[in-house]
C-alpha cells in the first residue's frame, strides 16, 4: 500500500528514522528483563466478584497466555486495578489518588493497558465533570509516558453494563455510550491503540452476574481480547462461516468482503474462473485483526474460485501502516505464517435470507407436495444454492441436557451445514417455503444463480431476532427478566423454563440463573444473524408471529424494530459515498387460519404494518390453514406467493402479486356499503364479510360483486358503520382475484 501523498510519505520516512533506534534498544532491554505489562483499571481489572481472583482475574489469565505462547520469563503482567476507581480526577474515587496508580508508575511498564470509565457513569461523576474526562485521561496517559517515554499505551473501550443494572435507564446507559465516544477520541488524540472490550462481551449477558462484573469465563474473554491487541494474534485468517464452497455472492454490484486475520498481515485475494485470473487485489489487517476489501461488479454466473492469502508484512514497512497510531514497535510478536482460504464453486447471483419460526422451518419432507418438490429440485440443480442453519436442539417440551445448555450460552445453538446445490436429496431437510420461493426465482431469472440461507427456529419470538443495542435503546424493559415478565406469551416463557430447568437448579453443575434460550430477546440475532457478518443479501422472506399474536400492540413496535435492526446490520458498507444502497426488502407471510381468538386482529395488524412500512410486502395464507394444526402442510403456494412479490417489487417484473386490496369503504344506497378494491381483476367471493352499525354487533353480509366493487348489506343492519372480512381464527372467507390470490383479513370503518 502506498502513502496517500508525498507529505505523508515524508513524515513516515522521518518517523521511521526516529523509530529504528528505539527498536534496537527495546529489543536489547527485552533480553535483559521481562517485558512489563501494566493492567490499569477498576474493579473489572481487579477481578471483583471472582471467587478465585488470584486465578481468574483477567491480568492473571493474560500472564498465562503470554507465557504459553512465548515462554516463561518473557513477560511480567501487573494487576493495578482498584474497585470503584474513576478516571475523572474530581470523581468520587479518582484513580490518580489511589495507591495502585503510584504502584503502576513505579512498575515503569513497557506496555500499559488502561480500562477506566465504568464508575464515571455514576451520577456523582459524569453529569458534573464530563468536560474534564478527555483532559484527565490524556493527563493519565502522560503520567505513564513520563516514567517511560517509550511506553506503549493501549486504551480500552469499556466492558458492557447490562440492562439489569439498577441505574441502566436512569442515566447509566446514556452516559456509558457518551464515555465510549470520549475514549475513542482519547485514543486518537494520544496516539494510543484502541482496544474494544465492549463488542466481544455485549452479546454475553450470562457472563455478568451483577450486570457489571464478568465471571471467570467473561474474564477469560477479556484476557484473550487484550492478548490479541498486545501481540497481534487474533486467531489467523478467518471469514464468516457462510463464506464457504458453493456459496452465492451478489452480482452486478460493488461488494465489500470483511474478515479477520492476525495484525500486520497482508491480505491478497485472487478471483479466477477456468484457471484464469479474473480479478485480484490486496489490503492489510488493522490492529484489531479486521480487514475488508472490495470485489468489483461481476456478472451472474460461475463457478469461480476465490482465494484469500494472509502473509506477514515486512517489518521494515510497518511505519507505512501503523506509524500514526503506534510510534514504535518492540518486536513482531505475532507468530505469523502464510495462511490461505479458498472458496470453490463460487457463483455470483442473488442471495436471500429466509427466517422466522416453525412454519418457515417446516421441511420439504414434512409437506404434502414432497414428490413435486423433489422433482423440481432435481430439475433446477446448481441454479439454486441452499445454506441450512437448523437449531442444534429443538425447543420441544423437554428438559435440555447440560451439553445443550452450555453450547446455547456460547451462542452456538445454530448448526452451519454449508452450501448445497438443489437436489432431491439436499432439499428434503430444507424449508419448504424457502425452497419454493427459490424455485420460482430460478425459473423466472433463468441465468441468475439464487442462494438462500434459512435459519428459522420453531417457536421463536420477534424480540429474539432483534439486536441488543436496538432493544436497549428503544424497548429496554422487554430485555429485563423476560422469562418471568409479561412481555412474552405464557407458553413461550413456560417452554423456555422447561428447557433450561437444569440451569435453574442450584444443585446442578451447570447452574446459571442467566441461562440463555432461543426465545429470549436478542438471542437469535446474536446466534443466527450476527455470525453471517454484514452479508449483502438481496432481501428477506419472513414467516413469524405465532409467538407474538397475544400482544398486537407490542408486536407492531417489535416488527418495526426488527426491520430497522436487520437493515442496519446488513447494509452494504460502501467505500464510495456516491454509491447508494437500496432499502432491504422484507416479504412477510400473514398468519394462516387457526381457531385462536387473537389471530384475526393480528392478521389485520400485519396487513396495516405492510401498508405502513416501506419496502414491506405481505402474502396471505388464510386459505391454506388447517383447523387442527398450526403447521399446515401445503407450503408450496406460500413460497410461490412470496416469489411473486419479490419478482414484482424487487426485480420489476410486470405481473400480479397481490390479492384484492381494499382501497375505500363508503356508504351506498339502500343501507348498503360499497367497497372498492385494487388488484381486483376477476373478483370472486361467496362468504366472509360482516357488517355492523354503531352498536358494534356484526352480522353476516350479503355480497354483490360489480367489477372491482363489492356491495354489502344485511337486513339486520340498517345503518352500517363497520366492515370486517375473514374475522375468525379459522376462516373460510374466499375473496380472490382472477389470479387466485386471496384477500387479507381486514376491519375498516365506513366513511
Amino acid at each position: 500500500m502506498k502513502p496517500k501523498n508525498f507529505l505523508t510519505y515524508f513524515l513516515c520516512v522521518l518517523l521511521s528514522l526516529t523509530v529504528s533506534p528505539a527498536w534496537g534498544s527495546r529489543k536489547k532491554q527485552a533480553a535483559e528483563r521481562p517485558l512489563r505489562v501494566a493492567c490499569v483499571g477498576n474493579s473489572v481489572t481487579y477481578g471483583y466478584g471472582l471467587r478465585h481472583r488470584d486465578r481468574d482475574a483477567y491480568p492473571v489469565r493474560l500472564q498465562q497466555m503470554l507465557d504459553s505462547a512465548y515462554g516463561a520469563n518473557r513477560f511480567e503482567v501487573g494487576n493495578f486495578g482498584h474497585s470503584g476507581a474513576t478516571l475523572l480526577y474530581k470523581g468520587h474515587r479518582p484513580y490518580v489518588k489511589l495507591p495502585e496508580f503510584h504502584q503502576a508508575l513505579d512498575f515503569k511498564a513497557d506496555w500499559v493497558v488502561i480500562h477506566l470509565g465504568l464508575n464515571d457513569t455514576d451520577p456523582r461523576n459524569w453529569p458534573d465533570w464530563k468536560e474534564e474526562f478527555i483532559p484527565n485521561y490524556r493527563a493519565l496517559i502522560d503520567s505513564f509516558r513520563t516514567v517511560n517515554p517509550e511506553a506503549r499505551i493501549l486504551v480500552c473501550k469499556m466492558t458492557p453494563i447490562f440492562d439489569r443494572h439498577s441505574r441502566f435507564q436512569s442515566g447509566t446507559r446514556d452516559w456509558h455510550a457518551q464515555i465510549q465516544r470520549a475514549i475513542e477520541q482519547v485514543a486518537q488524540g494520544a496516539g494510543a491503540q484502541l482496544v474494544d472490550l465492549y463488542t466481544p462481551l455485549h452479546s454475553r449477558p450470562d457472563l455478568f452476574p451483577d450486570a457489571l462484573h464478568p465471571n471467570p469465563e467473561g474474564a477469560m474473554i477479556l484476557a484473550r481480547t487484550v492478548y490479541g491487541a498486545l501481540t497481534g494474534d487474533h486467531g489467523g485468517l478467518q471469514l464468516p462461516p457462510v463464506y464457504s464452497n458453493g456459496m452465492v455472492l451478489p452480482r452486478d454490484e460493488h461488494l465489500l468482503i470483511e474478515g479477520r486475520a492476525n495484525a500486520r498481515q497482508n491480505i491478497r485475494r485472487v478471483l479466477s474462473k477456468d484457471g484464469k485470473v479474473v480479478d485480484e487485489g490486496e489490503t492489510f489487517t488493522r490492529a484489531d485483526g479486521t480487514w475488508s476489501m472490495e470485489l468489483p461488479h461481476i456478472k451472474a454466473g460461475g463457478p469461480y474460485t476465490l482465494t484469500f492469502t494472509a502473509t506477514p508484512l515486512n517489518p521494515d514497512n510497518y511505519h507505512f501502516y501503523y506509524a500514526e497510531k503506534y510510534p514504535f514497535r518492540l518486536e513482531n510478536l505475532t507468530k505469523a505464517k502464510a495462511q490461505t482460504l479458498t472458496i470453490d464453486s463460487l457463483y455470483f447471483g442473488d442471495l436471500w435470507l429466509a427466517s422466522g419460526q416453525s412454519n418457515m422451518e417446516l421441511r420439504v419432507d414434512q409437506c404434502n407436495t414432497l414428490e413435486q418438490d423433489l422433482a423440481d429440485a432435481a430439475r433446477i440443480g446448481n441454479r439454486l444454492h441452499l445454506f441450512n442453519m437448523p437449531a442444534r436442539a429443538r425447543t420441544d417440551a423437554v428438559e435440555w441436557p447440560d451439553s445443550v445448555l452450555v453450547f446455547t450460552n456460547r451462542l452456538q445453538h445454530m448448526a452451519f451445514q454449508g452450501w448445497q446445490t438443489a437436489s432431491s436429496a439436499s432439499v428434503r431437510a430444507f424449508s419448504a417455503v424457502a425452497f419454493n420461493f427459490g424455485r420460482v426465482l430460478c425459473d423466472s431469472l433463468e441465468d441468475v444463480p439464487i442462494g438462500i440461507i434459512c435459519n428459522a427456529v420453531g417457536g421463536s419470538t420477534t424480540e429474539s431476532w432483534i439486536d441488543r443495542t436496538t432493544l436497549e435503546w428503544e424497548l429496554p424493559n422487554i430485555i429485563s427478566n423476560w422469562r418471568n415478565g409479561d412481555y412474552g406469551q405464557p407458553w413461550a416463557r413456560g417452554r423456555m423454563t422447561q428447557n433450561i430447568a437444569r440451569a435453574l437448579d442450584k444443585e446442578s453443575p451447570v447452574y446459571n440463573p442467566l441461562q440463555r434460550h432461543p426465545y429470549e430477546p436478542c438471542y437469535l440475532f446474536e446466534a443466527a444473524i450476527a455470525p453471517l457478518g454484514h452479508l449483502p443479501i438481496k432481501g428477506v422472506i419472513w414467516y413469524q408471529g405465532e409467538s407474538n399474536a397475544n400482544n398486537i400492540e407490542l408486536h407492531e413496535q417489535l416488527f418495526n424494530l426488527l426491520e430497522q435492526s436487520w437493515r442496519k446490520h446488513f447494509a452494504r458498507r460502501w467505500n464510495c459515498e456516491f454509491q447508494k444502497k437500496p432499502v432491504l426488502p422484507f416479504y412477510t407471510v400473514q398468519l394462516s387460519s387457526l381457531p385462536r381468538p387473537s389471530w384475526p386482529a393480528f392478521r389485520d395488524s400485519q396487513r396495516r404494518l405492510a401498508e405502513k412500512l416501506e419496502h414491506t410486502g405481505l402474502v396471505v395464507s388464510t386459505d391454506l390453514g388447517d383447523a387442527t394444526d398450526v403447521h399446515y402442510r401445503n407450503k408450496r403456494p406460500v413460497g410461490e406467493r412470496l416469489a411473486l412479490q419479490a419478482l414484482h417489487y424487487t426485480y420489476g417484473h410486470t405481473l400480479e402479486c397481490e390479492g384484492p386490496t381494499l382501497s375505500s369503504a363508503v356508504k351506498g344506497q339502500n343501507h348498503t356499503v360499497a367497497l372498492q378494491f385494487d388488484h381486483a381483476d376477476g373478483l370472486t367471493c361467496t362468504r366472509g364479510f360482516e357488517i355492523a352499525s354503531s352498536d358494534g354487533l356484526f352480522y353476516p353480509a350479503d355480497i354483490k360483486i360489480e367489477g372491482n366493487k363489492i356491495l354489502l348489506s344485511s337486513p339486520s343492519v340498517k345503518w352500517p358503520t363497520t366492515v370486517r372480512y375473514g374475522w375468525s381464527g379459522y376462516t373460510d372467507a374466499d375473496l380472490r382475484n382472477a389470479q387466485g390470490l386471496p384477500a387479507s383479513t381486514f376491519k375498516i370503518d365506513v366513511n
